[in-house]
């Protein structure tokens, strides 16, 4: 029996993810501190692959618009299964860099250009869609970390044996991304594209200078900007307050797992009543949930809010998807992806290096209060602005 298209593209995304996610957690820090680097250089490396969506996501969008999806994929997938053999051959701290820009560009690629191929597969349903595709790759980003950690936990006696061996199960994942991905067909789904430079020109300009479509990049970027943001310093508030690796663990992990299950559901939800209110309703609670955990001392109290802005960002990321294509042709929705993607990578980029700033000089509590006041201001802005948009074009 032969998988759809639509099955194949999300066990393309599981291992496609999952390949990406045991590169980097908590490997990647680990390997670039065996190598001798500082603690500046190790953040340095770390950012090279988001640094590298932010670059590419766009361009690889228009060019699926021109040239295909299943062209751009293929191209994705080839980064994903090649990558991973470099770090298997001795390497310095800035081969190191290089390889994990080579790496990102597999992400950039491949996230907005899937995106675009479930939007352009399904004409109804594509919240819901939208949402089973992405819970399949966070299960792949939620087990990756585990099958990391354990590999390396098993051999620290050889911490070169086990970076070689995390490294190799990435290859294999990648491999198998790449075969998954050949077996893809897309047929009605896709017209393959003969545009002129000059009309994709036109395409990038046309999609730039829409407005809904640039606020709903904007406010997933600012919903992007908290969750960068908790995910970098919840482990080292948690810390400050006492509490082990094991516990700080379990609040990230249970954040994944709530967006993992609730994504398709919150996905529906948009389809059946409405994009726009549920973002902003989302971003709302997002914001109030990681405004608390300045506030919260006990774990039981950090994990309420963590799993809180979890099941926010699924009913915040389930919507804006699905309303970027709802607001794009065929023509034009892998350039829209594009353009998303970036923002996203902005605002995920951006959280941890301006919260880094107000925790330094004012305080964890503060951290978190200043980024729910900006999700909150781009939550409202991107309502009022949505709603009078709306009705220009009614």
């Amino acid at each position: 029996m032969r998988l759809s298209s639509f099955t194949l593209l999300c066990v393309t995304g599981f291992f496609a993810i999952f390949s990406s996610s045991i590169s980097k957690s908590p490997v990647l820090p680990l390997l670039a501190a065996y190598l001798g680097c500082t603690p500046f250089e190790v953040g340095l490396i770390a950012s090279v692959s988001t640094f590298t969506g932010i670059i590419f996501s766009l361009p690889a969008g228009l060019l699926s618009d021109r040239f295909g999806r299943k062209k751009m994929l293929i191209v994705s997938l080839i980064v994903f299964a090649s990558a991973p053999l470099f770090y298997l051959i001795p390497i310095t701290i800035w081969q190191l860099a290089l390889i994990r820009f080579y790496h990102g560009l597999a992400t950039a690629i491949f996230i907005p250009i899937s995106l675009a191929l479930v939007a352009d597969i399904f004409k109804t349903q594509r919240g819901e869609k939208l949402g089973w595709f992405t819970t399949s790759t966070l299960i792949g980003r939620f087990i990756a970390p585990m099958a990391g950690g354990s590999l390396l936990g098993m051999m620290v006696m050889n911490p070169e044996m086990g970076f070689k061996t995390v490294y190799g199960i990435c290859a294999v994942a990648g491999i198998l991304a790449l075969i998954a991905g050949l077996q893809i067909r897309v047929v009605s789904a896709e017209v393959i594209k003969t545009n002129s430079l000059k009309n994709s020109f036109e395409v990038f300009k046309g999609v730039i200078s829409n407005r809904r479509i640039l606020w709903a990049s904007i406010v997933e970027g600012s919903v992007l900007f908290s969750y960068g943001t908790l995910e970098t310093f919840l482990p080292l508030y948690a810390t400050q307050l006492g509490m082990n690796p094991y516990k700080t663990g379990i609040l990230l992990s249970a954040q994944i797992i709530t967006l993992s299950l609730t994504r398709p559901m919150m996905g529906r939800l948009s389809d059946k009543h409405g994009r726009i209110r549920q973002i902003f309703l989302g971003a709302l609670f997002g914001a109030v949930s990681i405004g608390s955990l300045g506030f919260l001392t006990s774990f039981p109290g950090l994990l309420c809010a963590s799993v809180s802005f979890g099941l926010s960002l699924s009913t915040v990321t389930s919507a804006t998807s699905a309303l970027i294509a709802d607001l794009t042709t065929q023509e034009n929705r892998g350039t829209s992806m594009g353009v998303y993607g970036s923002v996203m990578d902005i605002g995920h980029s951006l959280g941890p290096l301006l919260g880094g700033v107000v925790s330094t000089y004012y305080g964890f509590r503060n951290c978190f209060i200043s980024s729910a006041l900006i999700l909150i201001i781009i939550a409202i802005f991107f309502m009022i602005k949505m709603k009078h948009l709306e009705s220009k074009h009614t």
